[in-house]
């Protein structure tokens, strides 16, 4: 279906020799292409169907940030919410058939400039009157942070708003309303829009700061089944956790780009290293992939592409199954967003830097996806809180996660020590998780804890999908440097035990690399010239050149006594 995308003129268009809101124009015309091409229907958003995945998965998302930031907003966040309301509002059809269009974009405010992931206690208001409700931000701490609110490139915007629903006075705690933010051309009335700075060497978006001033919206702005059901919730927290129900898929979502841009990387690097060369002692030139301190970090990145793609849509088929714990389910999503996300932080910037002095130009991409990537870690929840919230509960027994048996493998086993560490420590504190104890000495360790059960939970998958052994051990080597301690006390494997297993398992990857990188899959979405002597000559000829007639002037200099 989407096989013409990376042939597609949108796509080849040399985005470095473009001005940054020519940019930000092409990024939201890709994102037409793709909701055209994949053509999802409500139905396919809100059950997550194959189609859907399909598309968040294409690895065209991780070509430009800009552009995956778009739909996972407008498809994910806002279609999503909106989609399980239709059988019972068939008045909001016509909204959701124009978003499935891409005639209207839809953006997603939350979370506020002086509140962030405490998106609970958000401060904007959506006051009733007689003829719907106002919706007013009363200060600027309350203001929208920081989705892209602008008029500035022909397409209307709708918000879904969270503000707090306020009747006589009286708080009935955070719902989303639809709020028209913009036309073609400017802002709608009572809507202001601040356009914030650009985020250095990434993907540019019109991100914004977006203010209400009491803007009057009607009652069927209220997004619920029942627009008439104004009560106070009996949980509220619950409540507001049910009103963003699209957030934990959103987590999960928002990974996928970055297992192809891993692989990417790994494939950039690995076909520039061998046909990079230098000329030594002797009179044949030796490739840059002879070298071992070449061969690590590019065998590194290739297995990680190999074992997360592998993982990735086996979690998106569990996920779906109706039986989960909700919350389990969103725990398994921390784990592939921790996982895949940490994974990407020491890939890409390691293989970056062995492409020398041209990996740093945007052309050759890895040094501009190095830098996308610090967005997804705080997209869809930061990684960090989330891991902290994730084995907290975990610890506290509240549910499980599906682990393999320790006795699987090394990882496994590793997962389960690091759990059962954790769960004894937290029941020798006095004042158990509410302790000044438990925050110093457990939640330091949350995050690899979170990472060690998303390594056991990768590693499984590949077991059982037979993934080549050399793969497999490189990636149990990458993952033994995250906590070569343990391994030391727990396994046996000191450090000289542990670089000679690295050794082992680079050096049985070898003779199949370039195979393996074939089996990235990648290819067809790389245009970084760096990849062969063909492809940068291709591209030398594109870019701009500057000549002139000027002669110098010879000024003569005498010295001085």
């Amino acid at each position: 279906m989407a096989n013409h995308l990376p042939h597609h003129p949108l796509f080849t268009t040399r985005v470095e020799f473009l001005p940054t809101d020519e940019r930000v124009s092409l990024s939201y015309q890709r994102a037409r292409l793709l909701m055209h091409t994949y053509n999802l229907s409500a139905s396919d958003v809100q059950v997550c169907s194959p189609k859907y995945w399909a598309m968040m998965t294409d690895p065209i998302m991780s070509l430009d940030t800009a552009m995956f930031t778009i739909l996972a907003a407008h498809v994910g966040l806002t279609i999503g919410t909106l989609s399980r309301h239709l059988h019972k509002r068939p008045d909001l059809r016509p909204l959701v058939n124009r978003l499935l269009r891409f005639d209207t974009v839809g953006i997603y405010l939350l979370t506020e400039r002086g509140h962030g992931l405490d998106a609970f206690n958000i401060e904007t208001t959506a006051t009733k009157t007689p003829e719907g409700f106002i919706i007013n931000t009363p200060r600027e701490e309350a203001c929208k942070f920081m989705p892209a609110s602008t008029p500035s490139f022909g397409i209307p915007k709708v918000a879904l708003v969270m503000a707090r629903l306020m009747i006589d006075s009286e708080d009935r705690g955070p719902r989303f309303f639809i709020v028209p933010v913009c036309n073609e051309h400017e802002m709608f009335e009572g809507v202001e829009s601040i356009r914030l700075g650009a985020r250095p060497g990434t993907c540019p978006l019109d991100f914004s700061i977006t203010r209400f001033n009491h803007v009057h919206v009607p009652f069927s702005a209220l997004v619920s089944s029942n627009i008439y059901d104004h009560s106070l919730p009996a949980s509220p927290l619950e409540k507001w956790w049910d009103e963003v129900w699209r957030i934990p898929l959103g987590t999960l979502a928002v990974t996928a780009p970055w297992i192809s841009s891993i692989k990417a990387a790994a494939f950039i690097a690995g076909r520039y290293s061998m046909h990079r060369s230098l000329v030594g002692k002797g009179a044949n030139p030796i490739p840059i992939i002879t070298f071992r301190t070449q061969q690590w970090p590019i065998a590194h990145a290739t297995a990680v592409g190999l074992v997360m793609s592998n993982w990735f849509p086996i979690v998106t088929k569990h996920s779906a199954e109706k039986s989960l714990d909700h919350r389990v389910r969103h725990g398994i999503a921390v784990i592939v967003k921790t996982t895949v996300c940490r994974h990407f932080q020491r890939c890409v910037p390691e293989v970056a830097e062995r492409c020398g002095a041209q990996g740093t130009f945007e052309h050759n991409y890895v040094a501009r996806i190095e830098n996308d990537g610090k967005g997804v870690i705080i997209a869809e929840g930061d990684v960090l809180t989330l891991c902290i919230r994730l084995f907290s509960e975990l610890l506290l027994q509240r549910y499980k996660m599906p682990l393999p048996d320790p006795s699987e493998s090394l990882l496994a086993r590793h997962a389960a020590s690091i759990l059962e560490e954790n769960t004894s420590l937290l029941n020798s504190l006095h004042g158990g998780h509410r302790s000044e104890s438990f925050n110093s000495l457990i939640l330091p360790q949350a995050e690899l804890a979170v990472e060690a059960m998303g390594h056991a939970l990768a590693y499984s998958a590949g077991l059982k999908s037979g993934l080549p052994k050399p793969i497999l051990d490189v990636y149990e080597c990458a993952v033994i440097r995250r906590d070569p301690a343990w391994y030391s006390e727990n396994a046996g494997l000191t450090r000289i035990l542990q670089r000679i297993r690295e050794d082992e398992a680079i050096t049985s990857t070898l003779p199949h690399l370039d195979t393996y990188l074939n089996n990235l899959a990648i290819e067809e979405y790389v245009s970084a010239p760096i990849v062969s002597d063909e492809a940068w000559k291709e591209y030398h000829e594109a870019m701009p050149v500057f000549t002139g007639n000027a002669i110098p002037i010879n000024d003569q200099v005498q010295a001085m006594l």
